[in-house]
């Protein structure tokens, strides 16, 4: 007798190389100009929504994006193909400061430095719903204490912020330390680097949503990793940033700009690109 065991392996094998040849076979079809075969189904059960059938045939492929390459603490990476990048060690051009003035930050060895006393600088676009990508370093050797250490912000919409701070062996309280949603939550652990270093903050962000009549719909949530470590999971934020109080939600529009903070500190940023998140089967 044949165990059920012994079939399982060679069907999965068949499974695969069949699945192989579809994609070769697809993409030979693709090289040579014919049209492209829809391979599914229309004979399945109906996907919540009501608007496709699993494995649906007519459902759009994704579009192709060629991801972008991880930095070292010598070279900043790539960004993805699709990405709108803020800064390219170059200059300042997509920035301005809250005034709508030329960015006034100074720009060192490929990366913009945060002048004290210059002000925030904002980006010149707008976005909604987007992955943010920063990389920064604070001052080496350190100064000061407390918040008084390294101190900048990613300021989403002008209005959400995301801490930043040098945090390695240097305490503050928990919802202003680096990573934190500033005044609201800390971050899930402290994965800082030591001072000097590059970091990294990954953010994917949702513009929160309102009503016609401006009430709430929906708050604004935050996934942010900090030097590819989780510290915040699709968290909703309370309201906007507000210094030792708490304010709730004013209607807005659905993209803002993203700022950066000057609190006196010459912090270093580099790599800095946007990617605008669209939903499911949009181009």
């Amino acid at each position: 007798m044949i165990s059920r065991r012994s079939l399982v392996f060679p069907i999965a094998i068949a499974a695969t190389v069949a699945a192989s040849a579809i994609g070769l076979g697809q993409d030979h079809d693709q090289a040579k100009g014919k049209a492209r075969h829809r391979y599914g189904y229309k004979d399945t059960p109906m996907l919540p929504g009501g608007r496709w059938h699993v494995h649906d045939s007519d459902r759009p492929l994704p579009r192709a994006v060629t991801p972008g390459t991880c930095s070292t603490q010598d070279q900043p990476g790539q960004a993805p193909s699709d990405a709108v990048v803020l800064f390219d060690g170059k200059d300042l051009s997509r920035w301005e400061t809250e005034r709508g003035q030329p960015a006034r930050w100074a720009v060192q060895d490929g990366a913009m430095v945060a002048k004290p006393g210059a002000g925030a600088i904002r980006t010149r676009d707008k976005f909604g719903d987007c992955q943010i990508h920063i990389e920064f370093a604070s001052p080496n050797p350190p100064r000061g204490r407390d918040q008084d250490c390294g101190n900048s912000g990613v300021i989403i919409f002008g209005r959400y912020e995301i801490q930043v701070l040098d945090s390695f062996k240097n305490v503050t309280y928990a919802d202003g330390q680096a990573a934190a949603i500033y005044g609201q939550y800390p971050p899930l652990v402290n994965a800082s680097r030591p001072p000097g270093q590059w970091q990294t903050y990954d953010i994917l962000f949702t513009a929160p949503r309102f009503k016609p009549d401006g009430s709430l719909e929906s708050p604004a949530y935050s996934t942010v990793l900090h030097n590819g470590v989780v510290v915040h999971n699709h968290t909703a934020h309370f309201g906007p940033m507000v210094y030792r109080n708490t304010v709730p939600y004013k209607a807005h529009d659905p993209r803002g700009p993203i700022v950066l903070q000057d609190h006196g500190h010459p912090v270093r940023f580099r790599n800095l690109w946007v990617r605008e998140i669209k939903g499911y089967d949009q181009p």
